[in-house]
């Protein structure tokens, strides 16, 4: 029972997050300058008066504000996440086919980002002082201030023009079709190697550094000191006895960058054309089509509560007294 009500508990808040922020969403979406039905307008073609009026009244434009958005919330509701009117298709549909390999690029990033973090920064914090230790330090601080965009055109430069090993854009090739499932799980592998090392790298720097930190502090602990007392070897403690305890801040941490994750993601899909939600975001804005960005923050916003509720898992399987609670 008291693990029924916590899921319950649980469920619930997500559902009030949810709430507040499509509400949110649609009051900043609203709260831009410019006519909504003047834009629908000039995308359907005419802009007379009347016509504007008929656009107003169809859409609910012309209802009070608290009424839109009872409208609104009710349609998310629903599932229902509008039309729009510049692509000519629903906006589900729309952010459905963007949403797979956005999807695929954010969590190989952050999965790479993790890994590459805790194991680099455990390799420099056991090496403390050592020039190993510099190097992967030094290294870090470099890719945390080197900009994404660069980061990727510089990567497709070196690998994709200079040594052609990989493609430079896209998300497969245009003759993937006929390679048969394993060929094309394996072509749609090799577009996604330079997006998803450009938009780790930043993230696996600062777990890097917050690894190495974490490890070094850990080091000095009663417990670290007791199984070196004993005569384990110095991997037998890293493993058993100092991995774990470092990577819980390295965990947390990583949870609370989600959002800036999927954000990091409109900049690399726009340099490497990844036909994810971060260029649909990029047309839309352009566009000031509101109906898909009203959804792409919806969508968003939950993946990173998908992304931080992943988090709590991995930190529950890393550290037992949280599990315990």
């Amino acid at each position: 029972m008291h693990v029924l009500r916590r899921f319950l508990a649980r469920v619930a808040g997500i559902a009030f997050a949810i709430l507040v922020i499509a509400t949110i969403n649609f009051m900043l979406v609203h709260a831009a300058p410019g006519d909504p039905a003047l834009v629908i307008a000039g995308q359907s073609g005419a802009t007379d008066a009347k016509f504007i009026e008929q656009v107003r009244a169809e859409y609910g434009l012309d209802q009070p504000y608290l009424v839109q958005l009872g409208t609104y919330l009710g349609r998310v509701a629903r599932g229902d996440l509008g039309y729009s009117h510049r692509q000519r298709r629903a906006v589900s549909d729309l952010i459905l086919d963007r949403l797979g390999p956005t999807l695929l690029l954010m969590f190989s990033a952050f999965f790479l980002s993790l890994v590459g973090g805790v194991m680099f920064g455990a390799m420099a914090g056991r090496r403390h002082g050592k020039w190993s230790d510099l190097a992967i330090s030094l290294v870090s601080l470099l890719l945390y201030a080197t900009p994404v965009f660069w980061l990727g055109l510089m990567l497709v430069l070196v690998f994709s023009i200079q040594l052609e090993w990989l493609p430079a854009f896209g998300y497969t090739n245009i003759r993937a079709a006929g390679y048969g499932a394993f060929g094309y799980a394996l072509d749609v592998a090799g577009h996604l190697i330079l997006p998803a090392i450009t938009l780790s790298a930043i993230y696996m720097a600062v777990y890097t550094r917050l690894m190495r930190s974490s490890l070094i502090e850990v080091s000095h602990e009663d417990h670290v000191r007791t199984a070196r007392a004993k005569g384990l070897t110095e991997g037998a403690i890293l493993r058993r006895h100092m991995l774990r305890n470092a990577a819980v801040p390295v965990v947390t941490f990583a949870g609370l960058q989600a959002g800036a994750l999927i954000g990091g993601a409109v900049v690399v899909e726009t340099v490497f054309a990844w036909p994810g939600l971060g260029r649909l975001t990029f047309d839309a804005v352009t566009a000031r089509d509101y109906p898909v960005l009203l959804g792409l923050f919806l969508v968003t916003s939950m993946l990173v509560i998908a992304v931080n509720l992943l988090t709590d898992l991995i930190h529950r399987l890393i550290d037992p007294r949280v599990a315990a609670r």
